[in-house]
This record gives structure tokens, C-alpha cells and sequence, in this order.
């Protein structure tokens, strides 16, 4: 009898423990099927835009309507960085540039001529970071695929550099007859002669102090592309984009189809062709997961350190670069040049990179790295010109600054006041600064990438605030402004 209860009690406990298995197993089970459902739509969308983004040339001659797209895609006000910068040609001429290309107006900005001719078909062939005329009167463009001249003659661009690793170009200076193209990587240099440019790559020197070193967040965001291991890397990201589709849809299909196929068998029709996917979906479902897990967990765990606010943790962070990768290179300044200005003052150029700022008297010799850094976005430098004696404007997604190389006080030039922060820059600041046009009469605007054109009215030495009711949405609002102004000063 004593031996009967110890198995009973036995028995008791045993099943005890497997309906608690059963429970956690059918918690477990709940939990992933709701929230599953929800992450499967986001990781679908994530999943296919990031193979299109990962192979971004292969696809650049091919555009969507943006009235198709959210509202957040529209064009207000010349918002989403349509425009970056303008270039005055004379008094009744003026070039506006930027991911909407290249194009003509007067002065008022009423009417608008297409200068795009010659760069390839879509949106992302007219992406422009610079527009520069020669004191010859030569016209070059930097785009995202290629450096480009107009030839006057045919009235179209044309091709003078890029080559097939090294296509990005993001700045033009010249000085005399001479040429200065810079890509993300090197300088070209040449005798300015519009399309029938030649023009030589170079590296440049590595600064003083150089230490083998690259950003946080460059490696990242290559290792999240499969970029940093070359195209091998970027086709097994490509793969991990299948798979992550493979995950979603069939998670899908499996949450739908068993109530599918519950109810057509309840009206006694035929679910045999259901039960068959349901059953292979999750078959496939389970196995694709099991293999690819850490693989795929290793691939969303990265993206989530490529926007704020994670991003803001590794903005300023330098490691070593990784042995063998594609970012363990010989040039110190690969994929790190963003901009050249000449100082004329100075009789220096100045050279903004993702370590900051530098200034060097030729490309013969070592590039200084200013005391004074100004704050520019981990995103990139958007705008960097003169101002004034020694001055320059610096704006990116931290905002727009007033910086003088040896000045340690560096002015918000939007608000007029001394900018108090570290001098990095936030990633994203109070204005996503990503372009800014001059008029005739010297007034400025801001081009915010959400908001679009924002007045900037100063006396030259600090900024009074911004009139944020200049413009409506259309620049024929920028007009009545600078009609305006013309009346005040006449």
C-alpha cells in the first residue's frame, strides 16, 4: 500500500511538471505569436527596403512618385534637403543645387530652368554635395556616383571622374587655373578645362599624430550593410534580407491559416491545399530561424545603433579597424573627406573630415588639426563656407555655428547666442541644418531638413532670431521676401 501511494504521488508530480511545461510552453507560444505578428510587418518592410538600400547604385535610375509615398516623403517649403546651397552666377542668374539637381533662376527665384542634362536617369544620379565655377567660368558638379563638368557646347554634364571604388564626391575648390575635386577618400587635382578635364587621384598626407583608428559608428554601420567585408559581405547581408522576408511572411501565414482552416472545415469545404502551407510554413519557419538566429540577431542589433537615441552612445567613439575588413586600409583618410575650402586670408585650405577639422598650406604636406573644433552631426557636414575675416558657417544636423579656428567662443548663428555644448555636436540638434542659400543682397537662409527655408536675419557680428514665417511651402514665398527686401533697401 505504501509502494502504491509513493507511485501515485509520483504519478501526481509528474504530470504536475508537465502541465506546468505545457503552460510556460503555451505563454512562451503567445508571446511570440502577438508581438511576432506585429515586428513580422516592420522586419518585412525593413527586409526589403534594406536590399534596395544595400545595392544602392544598381537601383538609383529607379524613382517612385512621391505623391505615392507617405507625407513625410513630400516636398514642403524645400524640406528633405531638396535644396543645399546656391551659386550666384550674375545679377540675374543664380544656380540652386541639391538631392532635387541642378537648377536655373533669376534673381527674384520665380522662374526655374532644369540644368540636369547628362547625369544618369534618376533621383539619386542628380544628388549634388557641390557646385563650383572657376574664375575661368567652368562649371563642375560633385554628385553621389561621379564628378561631373557642363560642357557649354552640348549643353550637358559630363563625366570627368569616379572611379568604380571611389565614386562619392562631396566637395570642389580651384584656385587659379587649378582644380580641386574631393571625393570621400582622395583628391584630384588637375588643370581646370571644363569637360575636357584630366585630372590625377592622390592620397593625402596623414596628420600629425595620426593614430590607426576609425568611428564606432562607420564600423557599424558597414558591418549592419555587410560592407565591410566587401560585396561577399554585402550579398550574405543581402541573404540575411531573404531570410528576414522568408521569417515574416511565413510567421504570417501561420498566425492566419489555422482559424482559415478551422472554418472551412466547419463548413465542410476543402482546407487540405491550407494545412499543407501551414504546416510547411512552419516547418521552414522554425528551421530558418534555428540556423540564421545569431546571425540575424547580430544584424538587428547593429541597425539599432544607426539612429538617435542609441546612435548619440557611440557618435564619437574611435576603434581600431578590423583586421582584413574593408575599412583596414593604407589611406588614413579612407571614406573620411568631406570638404575643402580655400581661406584666402589664411592662404590655408581647410579640410573638414570625420575627425574634425584641418588645415594644411598644400597637399604636399601634413594636415594640422585646428585647436578650435566646431560641432558637426556624426551625419556629416552639410554646409562650410566663409564669413567674414577668418570666420566660417558650419552646419549639419547639430545645427548651424558661426567658428573661427582660433576663437574658442563659437556662436548658434540661428539663435544669436554663444553655443554651450560639447564641441562634437549632438547628432541631431535643435535644426537638421542641410543646406542654406545666399540672395543678391547677402541674406541667408537655412534650409532645415524638416522644416525647409528659414529666414536668417544678422548684423554681422551676432544673429537676431529666425523668422520662421517667411516662407509657406513655396519659394515663391522666398520671392515676396526677397522682393521685400529689395523695396527696404531702395
Amino acid at each position: 500500500m505504501i509502494i502504491l501511494n509513493a507511485d501515485n504521488k509520483s504519478g501526481e508530480n509528474a504530470r504536475a511538471l508537465s502541465n506546468d511545461a505545457s503552460n510556460k510552453k503555451s505563454i512562451w507560444k503567445k508571446l511570440h505569436r502577438w508581438p511576432g505578428l506585429i515586428i513580422s510587418f516592420i522586419l518585412l518592410y525593413y527586409g526589403i527596403t534594406g536590399i534596395f538600400m544595400n545595392h544602392r547604385e544598381l537601383f538609383s535610375g529607379i524613382d517612385l512618385k512621391r505623391r505615392i509615398l507617405p507625407e513625410e516623403y513630400s516636398y514642403k517649403n524645400w524640406n528633405n534637403a531638396s535644396l543645399k546651397g546656391n551659386l550666384i552666377v550674375n545679377n540675374d542668374s543664380i544656380l540652386i543645387w541639391g538631392t532635387i539637381g541642378v537648377w536655373s533662376t533669376d534673381s527674384a527665384f520665380t522662374e526655374f530652368v532644369p540644368l540636369n542634362a547628362g547625369f544618369p536617369k534618376g533621383t539619386d544620379n542628380r544628388r549634388i554635395a557641390d557646385l563650383h565655377r572657376t574664375a575661368g567660368g567652368y562649371l563642375y558638379s560633385a554628385t553621389l556616383f561621379g564628378l561631373y563638368a557642363w560642357d557649354g557646347e552640348t549643353s550637358r554634364w559630363v563625366k570627368i571622374a569616379g572611379k568604380k571604388n571611389d565614386r562619392r564626391f562631396t566637395a570642389i575648390e580651384s584656385r587659379g587655373d587649378t582644380l580641386y575635386a574631393l571625393s570621400r577618400s582622395l583628391l584630384y587635382t588637375g588643370i581646370s578645362h571644363g569637360a575636357n578635364t584630366i585630372l590625377t587621384a592622390m592620397e593625402l598626407e596623414a596628420p600629425k599624430g595620426y593614430t590607426y583608428r576609425t568611428g564606432l559608428f562607420e564600423t557599424i554601420w558597414q558591418f549592419h550593410s555587410g560592407e565591410i567585408f566587401g560585396l561577399p559581405g554585402k550579398l550574405f547581408v543581402d541573404l540575411l534580407g531573404l531570410i528576414t522576408i522568408f521569417l515574416s511572411v511565413t510567421g504570417i501565414i501561420y498566425f492566419f491559416f489555422p482559424d482559415i482552416i478551422k472554418r472551412r472545415m466547419k463548413k465542410n469545404r476543402d482546407a487540405a491545399r491550407l494545412v499543407s502551407i501551414s504546416r510547411w510554413s512552419l516547418k521552414w519557419h522554425n528551421k530558418a530561424g534555428e540556423w540564421f538566429f545569431a546571425f540575424l540577431i547580430l544584424l538587428y542589433f547593429s541597425g539599432i545603433f544607426l539612429r538617435p537615441p542609441l546612435l548619440i552612445a557611440i557618435a564619437e567613439a574611435k576603434v581600431k579597424p578590423i583586421r582584413f575588413s574593408h575599412l583596414d586600409q593604407p589611406n588614413p583618410w579612407y571614406d573620411k573627406l568631406r570638404d575643402l575650402v580655400y581661406d584666402n586670408e589664411r592662404g590655408l585650405f581647410m579640410l573638414s573630415t570625420l575627425d574634425g577639422m584641418y588645415s594644411l598650406k598644400d597637399f604636399t604636406s601634413k594636415p594640422e588639426a585646428c585647436m578650435i573644433q566646431p560641432p558637426v552631426s556624426v551625419m556629416g557636414i552639410n554646409i562650410f563656407e566663409p564669413f567674414g575675416e577668418d570666420s566660417y558657417l558650419v552646419g549639419s544636423f547639430s545645427g548651424i555655428f558661426l567658428w573661427h579656428p582660433d576663437n574658442p567662443h563659437i556662436y548658434d548663428y540661428a539663435r544669436g547666442r554663444l553655443w554651450q555644448g560639447e564641441p562634437a555636436g549632438r547628432p541631431v540638434g535643435e535644426f537638421k541644418v542641410s543646406g542654406m542659400i545666399t540672395d543678391l543682397h547677402g541674406r541667408k537662409y537655412m534650409a532645415d531638413y524638416d522644416l525647409g527655408l528659414i529666414a536668417l536675419h544678422h548684423d554681422g557680428t551676432a544673429c537676431r532670431a529666425y523668422r520662421s514665417d517667411c516662407c509657406d511651402g513655396r519659394l515663391s514665398a522666398l520671392a515676396q521676401e526677397i522682393q521685400k527686401s529689395r523695396q527696404e533697401s531702395a
